[in-house]
């Protein structure tokens, strides 16, 4: 796949990624998001994606770099690499789970969601400690390895565990802000 990208610094990122990828799918003929194609993204949707991001702490999907494509009229939310903060200072995590998110004010969808806590409800009720658990599970062994820290791979798996059943615990932060966000717009 990545020896056919078109566009070069995506071609590199392919090339760059030997090994297991999860989630990778070819989008033919997908189009960038346009916030002014109104019937892009229902309420619904920008809600769920709003909490996502907040929940995932996600500061890349802005009007600047949307990372949202559209395919056969439904919307994809790709590159979620900007997600989790904490990657890079794992130091930083306890303090991160319980933390509002003030970048939330810029998501490019945040002009459209409007049922933030008919999301929340939604999220709440699908994601809990044991899903989110069975996720973790899910994770290979490698990828775990390969995060520069001195924990093992069982202990980064907690580790991610923790902030996830925290950063939910805390949920009602993150989402006070988003619906503040939101209605700042309005």
């Amino acid at each position: 796949m990545g020896r056919n990208e078109p566009d070069y610094e995506i071609r590199q990122l392919l090339k760059a990624s030997p090994g297991l990828n999860l989630a990778l799918d070819y989008l033919p003929g997908s189009t960038m998001f346009d916030p002014a194609a109104r019937d892009t993204a229902t309420v619904a949707e920008a809600s769920l994606a709003v909490w996502l991001d907040a929940f995932t702490q996600n500061v890349d999907r802005t009007p600047r770099n949307a990372n949202l494509l559209m395919w056969h009229r439904k919307l994809y939310l790709i590159d979620h690499g900007a997600a989790l903060f904490f990657h890079h200072n794992w130091a930083t995590m306890p303090e991160r789970a319980g933390a509002a998110f003030a970048e939330i004010a810029q998501h490019i969808l945040l002009p459209w969601a409007s049922e933030i806590e008919e999301a929340a409800a939604f999220a709440h009720e699908r994601l809990t400690p044991a899903v989110i658990e069975g996720i973790l599970g899910q994770v290979p062994e490698a990828w775990l390895d390969s995060i520069p820290t001195s924990q093992s791979a069982a202990e980064k798996r907690a580790a991610y565990l923790d902030f996830f059943v925290r950063r939910l615990g805390a949920a009602h932060i993150f989402e006070q802000e988003a619906i503040s966000a939101h209605s700042r717009l309005i």
